[in-house]
């Protein structure tokens, strides 16, 4: 650490209670005739299967770290009071870089990487929109050109998101775009979600030369990138003499809460001791962590890429349309899956009202308006610290700002939300053809 800005990154490869299960090759379909090749840097590919555990951050990268890192540390009093907590509250606020959000933790990294393997434009799919502003930043700053295919709900709810990727020289689509084969498969009438933004990305950088489809939050390099939030987060936290009993992240597919929650894993499995419980707050729409299952399943709406393990809702699950776009992910990150299944992790399912609510108090209490998916945090953590069972401070992430998302807090102040959490047998036929992974011992 370097004036409070980490030079490395960490990983928690070598610390899990048992190895990833290795991905698989998707069946070949009428659909998904074949696995589509995705390019990634050899480097990129390293951070994901090493037991390397400290990767030195490069200097473009860490240069680019300082123009807004170290984020924001504090005890939220005046939440904790609004809560009812019973032990202190400490936020770690990312949302203060151009994108709004820890998405660029990582984008940064692989602009670097990709550019350094020749690449010339990166293609990406985005769900509310920070990782795709994340992205097209990173572009930017790296002279790559950068095309977003964002979903059409999304889109049409954050428009400016979309004005504010063009401001940085993306090339933006709404998905579906008509654009794609897997785009023209689609029913309109269904409505839309990440994995087919996604699927569009991956399809159209695979028809197109030194072009490359990037991801933000399910792949483990990208995790490992965002390590930088809980390194931080320890010095800061040691520097205020605090002692943390829980440290709470939403999770779409997983690098907000991977990069709070897993340098403390790390720290104390590496000095043999018992760490803070870690909480995975997920969307009581999307409830892959809290209801989902263990299985493999395709990471987007091609069915072209590797089977991972996941716990997952099912990818063919039509998501119920929500402010919180990006939570909206039919599952979790493989990491963040196994360390969920080997009881590591632990989740909470939250409403949008609630963590619209959530929300509302941090703003009103704190002068930080936190995104939707943030609010799921919060509420999660609120709930922890209000616990007669709570002991030691609960650290919880803002992973992004919410100043795009006013849409959806006045939709909250006009009292018309409506949360659809979805029906066990809807779930039950979902998941219904997956193979499921081996129960542990």
């Amino acid at each position: 650490m370097t004036h409070g800005i980490p030079t490395r990154w960490r990983s928690v490869l070598p610390h899990l209670s048992q190895p990833l299960p290795p991905d698989r090759t998707p069946p070949r379909t009428a659909d998904a005739p074949g696995e589509i090749k995705i390019n990634i840097p050899t480097e990129l590919i390293r951070h994901s299967v090493s037991a390397r555990e400290y990767w030195d951050i490069p200097a473009p990268v860490a240069d680019r770290y300082r123009q807004y890192r170290p984020t924001p540390l504090w005890r939220a009093r005046g939440f904790e009071e609004a809560v009812g907590a019973r032990v202190p509250v400490y936020v770690k606020n990312e949302g203060v870089n151009i994108s709004g959000s820890h998405k660029l933790n990582t984008a940064l990294a692989q602009a670097h990487y990709y550019r350094q393997a020749g690449v010339e434009e990166l293609v990406t799919g985005t769900g509310a929109g920070q990782w795709g502003t994340a992205m097209a930043a990173a572009c930017a700053l790296f002279g790559l050109r950068c095309r977003v295919f964002m979903v059409e709900s999304s889109l049409r709810r954050k428009p400016y998101r979309g004005v504010l990727m063009r401001m940085l020289g993306a090339e933006v689509h709404s998905s579906p775009s008509g654009m794609t084969k897997v785009s023209a498969k689609e029913d309109l009438a269904a409505g839309n979600s990440l994995s087919l933004a996604i699927g569009e990305a991956v399809e159209y950088a695979a028809d197109h030369d030194r072009v490359a489809f990037c991801i933000g939050s399910g792949e483990t390099y990208s995790i490992l990138h965002q390590s930088v939030i809980g390194l931080e987060a320890e010095e800061q936290l040691a520097d205020l003499g605090a002692e943390i009993g829980a440290v709470v992240g939403c999770v779409g597919a997983g690098s907000n809460f991977g990069g709070i929650a897993l340098p403390f894993h790390a720290t104390a499995r590496a000095a043999g001791r018992e760490g803070p419980r870690l909480v995975a707050a997920e969307s009581s729409s999307t409830p892959k962590l809290t209801r989902g299952v263990y299985a493999y399943d395709k990471t987007d709406a091609t069915g072209s890429g590797p089977m991972e393990a996941m716990y997952t809702i099912g990818s063919d699950y039509r998501i119920p349309d929500a402010h919180t776009a990006g939570l909206r992910f039919h599952g979790a990150a493989k990491l963040i899956s196994a360390m969920r299944h080997s009881g590591d992790i632990d989740a909470m399912a939250v409403s949008q009202a609630d963590a619209l609510a959530a929300g509302r108090l941090l703003a009103r209490h704190e002068s930080v308006l936190p995104a939707p998916e943030s609010g799921h945090a919060l509420a999660a953590a609120a709930r922890i610290a209000a616990s007669p069972d709570a002991t030691g401070g609960v650290l919880v992430c803002v992973s992004g700002h919410g100043y795009l998302d006013l849409g959806a807090y006045e939709h909250f102040l006009d009292g018309g939300l409506e949360d659809q959490s979805p029906p066990d047998e809807a779930l039950a036929r979902a998941v219904a053809g997956l193979t499921r992974v081996e129960t542990r011992p």
